[in-house]
């Protein structure tokens, strides 16, 4: 019972974690640079994976899609990459999970079961890895370009995506780690122990058996009885 309910925790973990991964695909502000006038803010600079857009103090907004995939920056392309494989490893290990499950009817023995939680599990660290790598890259190049003092561009600040990224990789990797730690906590279980009677009953079988003979053996020794007829040696 204590394992059902900790693999429904480290599912419940690793599904949110999924969620907040996915969400940061579509999220406006994986980077935000703001220009201040005198009273209110009058730009404001943000940019995610696919475009990048600006937006003025009536609440307009003018964007611009990335216009080749090709043409993009180096780290940008490494971003996308290590997103789109964390979603579609948590996808994959949100299967694997439901199957091998003990509160499940589907996947088999409790051996394969077991074997395909550990592997779910697996996947999802998996998934929480890639997000990490993604968000964590994209906010080391924020960041050097912010403390460089020889970049005269526009310097950009981390956005709430990247936060929400981190987040989500943390649950996919904590849920996916309880997943094999409920595995190994299975396999490490101790065997009961029976104890064997079979040696006692041997012995007092041949006990028993011995103490016949040797009854026997006492009746042999008495012989016949010693009443001879006149004729038993002719």
């Amino acid at each position: 019972m204590a394992s059902m309910a900790g693999e429904i925790v480290a599912l419940l973990l690793a599904l949110s974690g999924w969620v907040l991964v996915c969400s940061t695909l579509p999220t406006d502000y994986w980077k935000v640079s703001s220009i201040d006038g005198t009273v209110i803010t009058t730009a404001t600079f943000w940019s995610n994976l696919w475009k990048t857009c600006i937006t003025d103090s009536t609440g307009i907004s003018n964007c611009k899609d990335f216009p080749s995939m090709l043409a993009l920056e180096g780290y940008i392309q490494v971003c996308r990459g290590l997103m789109i494989a964390a979603v579609c490893l948590g996808f994959f290990g949100s299967v694997f999970a439901l199957v091998g499950m003990k509160c499940t009817k589907i996947g088999g023995s409790d051996a394969i079961k077991g074997k395909t939680t550990c592997f779910s599990g697996v996947v999802f660290i998996l998934c929480g890895l890639c997000a990490m790598s993604g968000v964590s890259l994209y906010a080391h190049r924020i960041t050097s370009q912010f403390f460089d003092p020889t970049f005269i561009s526009c310097r950009y600040e981390l956005g709430a995506a990247l936060f929400i990224g981190w987040a989500g990789a943390s649950l996919c990797i904590i849920g996916g780690a309880m997943f094999c730690f409920s595995m190994v906590q299975e396999t490490t279980v101790p065997r009961m122990g029976y104890s064997y009677n079979g040696a006692a009953s041997v012995m007092s079988s041949r006990t028993k058996a011995q103490g016949g003979l040797g009854r026997a053996d006492r009746h042999s020794d008495r012989g016949p009885p010693k009443n001879f007829d006149k004729n038993a040696y002719v």
